[in-house]
């Protein structure tokens, strides 16, 4: 068992809303972030460096909980998406 309070996971995309429900029963005392790129980190013009560096932010700063970086913002993974279409994820009700 990890007993870290604090975790980062960088992890694809397409399945990271996915996985980041299901870590839920593990974050009761610890902040578990999940972060990736929308582009790969390969295209200069990568996402990857930024959103690992609001993750950092974020696995500091918030309460016990899973949460998602990404595009500069902080998602619930039970209140997101990922809109392929725009690019990016998005809140949703």
């Amino acid at each position: 068992a990890d007993h870290h309070q604090h975790v980062i996971i960088t992890h694809g995309t397409d399945t990271m809303i996915q996985t980041a429900r299901k870590l839920q029963a593990l974050a009761r005392d610890r902040v578990i972030v999940l972060t990736g790129s929308m582009m790969p980190a390969k295209f200069k013009a990568s996402d990857a460096v930024f959103n690992i560096g609001c993750a950092l932010i974020a696995v500091q700063t918030l309460p016990p909980g899973v949460y998602i970086a990404m595009n500069g913002q902080i998602f619930d993974p039970h209140q997101a998406r990922k809109n392929v279409a725009l690019n990016r994820f998005e809140r949703i009700e």
